[in-house]
Formats: C-alpha cells, sequence, structure tokens
C-alpha cells in the first residue's frame, strides 16, 4: 500500500488495525480463543492462510454487525474496514494467488451519514483569529491563517517544508502523496512572512519543517489540535465540537458562500478526487435558504376563497 499505491503511513497503520480486529473476531467466532472474551486481548498467532480462506460473506456481515453493535463504530467506520478487507483479499486472490475465493466480492459498504460540514461564521473566524496570544503567537496565528484561507488537512499542514513556500503559492503534498499548488492570498503571505522573521535558525532538528514546536522539531499533528482547541477556547468558542478539520471546512463554506468560489475551483484548492467530496462543504447558509424560499413563484399566492364558502 505504501510502496506502490503511495499510501500514508498512517493510512497503513489504520489498514492495520482493522485487519487484526477482523481476525481478532474471526479467532473468537471459531472458538480458538480459549477463554478470552475481549476482542482487543485476542492473539493474531493463530492466523494462516487456512484461516484467511475459511472466511464466508456471512462472516463479513457478522463482524460488521459486531462492529456496530459491539463497538459502537459510526458507518463511515464501518466503511474504512469494509475497504481494508476488500483490499486484503484482493491482494491475496489476485496479486500472490494465496486464496482462491474473495469472500468480500459481494459484500455491500454500509451507506455512510451525509450530515452537513459543522463551520465557524464569518464573524467567528475573524474573533477567533484575533484572540491567537503566547508566546509562539506569530506561529499560531500562521498556522491558523492557513487552515481558515487554503482549507489545509492537519497532515498536509504539519507536513509543510520551507521550500514548499514559493512566493504567491504554497505546494501541498495531500492524500496518496499527490501535490497540488494553493495559492496565497494577503492574510496568508503577511502571515508566512511574520512567522518566518522570528522562526528559529539555529539548533533546529528538523531545517526543513516549516512550523517547529517548542523543541525545534517538526511540529506534531497533536500539538496542532491541542493550539487550535487552546486558541478556540481564548475565543470563547470551545466545547462546541470545533476541530482542526472544523477549520477545513471553514475555509471551503466561507470561499463558497462569500467569495462566490465555484464548486470545481473548490475542489481543486482542497484536493479532491471526486467532485461528490466537495458538494458536502457547498451547503447552503439559513439566509440563503430562507431568500430561495421567498423566491418561489407561489410565495406570495393566496387562494380567494370559492362562493358560498364560510371563512373560518
Amino acid at each position: 500500500m505504501q510502496t506502490i499505491r503511495g499510501k500514508s503511513p498512517r493510512t497503513v497503520e489504520q489498514y492495520y488495525i482493522d485487519l487484526r480486529m477482523f481476525f481478532r473476531f474471526i479467532i473468537r467466532a471459531r472458538g480458538l480463543a480459549g477463554g478470552e472474551t475481549e476482542l482487543e486481548r485476542i492473539p493474531i498467532d493463530a492466523v494462516d492462510v487456512s484461516l484467511a480462506g475459511s472466511v464466508t460473506l456471512t462472516d463479513l456481515y457478522e463482524f460488521l454487525y459486531c462492529m456496530a453493535n459491539e463497538r459502537s463504530n459510526n458507518s463511515a467506520t464501518r466503511a474504512r474496514k469494509v475497504s481494508c478487507l476488500r483490499s486484503f483479499y484482493k491482494y491475496a486472490c489476485e496479486k500472490t494467488g494465496i486464496l482462491t475465493e474473495n469472500p468480500t466480492r459481494n459484500l455491500d459498504t454500509p451507506k455512510k451519514k451525509r450530515s452537513l460540514p459543522k463551520h465557524l461564521t464569518l464573524e467567528e473566524s475573524m474573533e477567533f483569529l484575533r484572540h491567537i496570544d503566547g508566546d509562539y503567537k506569530e506561529r499560531d496565528y500562521c498556522i491558523m491563517t492557513l487552515f481558515l484561507n487554503c482549507g489545509l488537512r492537519l497532515s498536509e499542514l504539519c507536513g509543510l517544508n520551507l521550500s514548499d513556500v514559493r512566493e504567491e503559492t504554497l505546494v501541498v503534498t495531500g492524500k496518496g502523496n499527490k501535490e497540488r499548488t494553493v495559492y496565497l492570498n494577503e492574510a496568508c503571505i503577511e502571515a508566512i512572512n511574520s512567522y518566518l522573521n522570528v522562526r528559529p535558525r539555529i539548533d533546529v532538528k528538523d531545517k526543513n519543517a516549516l512550523f517547529l514546536s517548542r523543541l525545534n522539531r517538526r511540529i506534531s499533528p497533536k500539538t496542532v489540535q491541542w493550539l487550535v482547541k487552546k486558541n478556540l477556547a481564548n475565543a470563547g468558542l470551545g466545547g462546541r465540537g470545533f476541530s482542526t478539520h472544523k477549520l477545513r471546512h471553514t475555509a471551503a463554506t466561507l470561499m463558497y458562500q462569500h467569495g462566490g468560489v465555484d464548486i470545481r475551483v473548490l475542489q481543486e484548492i482542497l484536493g479532491h478526487e471526486s467532485l461528490s467530496t466537495t458538494e458536502i462543504y457547498t451547503h447552503l447558509s439559513s439566509p440563503q435558504l430562507k431568500a430561495a424560499a421567498g423566491k418561489s413563484p407561489l410565495a406570495r399566492f393566496k387562494a380567494k376563497p370559492k362562493n358560498g364558502d364560510k371563512k373560518d
């Protein structure tokens, strides 16, 4: 997955965890777990070609049922597990030939819930940026500005290098190691320049990294998540479920609603392969919905009572 398909180490690790959980379930279902009942504690030493080849479509559906009811996995998480199992059995059957039957051939994918993305309003976004302070305020302000103006993913921001900043553009490495160019507006350019003026130049562990931690190493995703949470709280926006990914939602929503950015342009900015993925960010605000309702040709129509009809 990592060498040929270009998947990130994080994706590969998640697939490994999903596959391990599946075989733990199969071992328990086959009665091979001994007295152990908790899935997390079941060793997978018993997994071999014979066990993997004995899996049926019924086993797969029972596994998904277990994940939903015993583990409380939502539809998106279960869909990822289906993707993992399909990849594994396709590899085992078509690439290596160690298995002859693919039990995932007729496996359905759980339907994902299409909920509206949570985001900050324009006023909340400005208030958020006004409250960024602290010993590393130039760095933190730059991070939040890029999130809100460029719609970067967390992994994309943490992976930025100094060489990725090229005058008025930013080269971003997204999912599948795919590069895209994001154009920087005035606010982003000013924020980057202000940060670079105070960015440490000596005793830097990772000289290529754009954003550094207080230990002068490349900033980690956990640190960025903590910074977002802290600054949201400073702005009085804490405790509402906002996160780094919600800032990406916010960037897309503001560009679409207030900037009038075309959906296909937005797709390129966000680095989406499918246009349908971008469409969830283009939901309409309440004022737009209200205005649309008022434009109905029947908005002001009132039926007159027929002759003889009594008025209530």
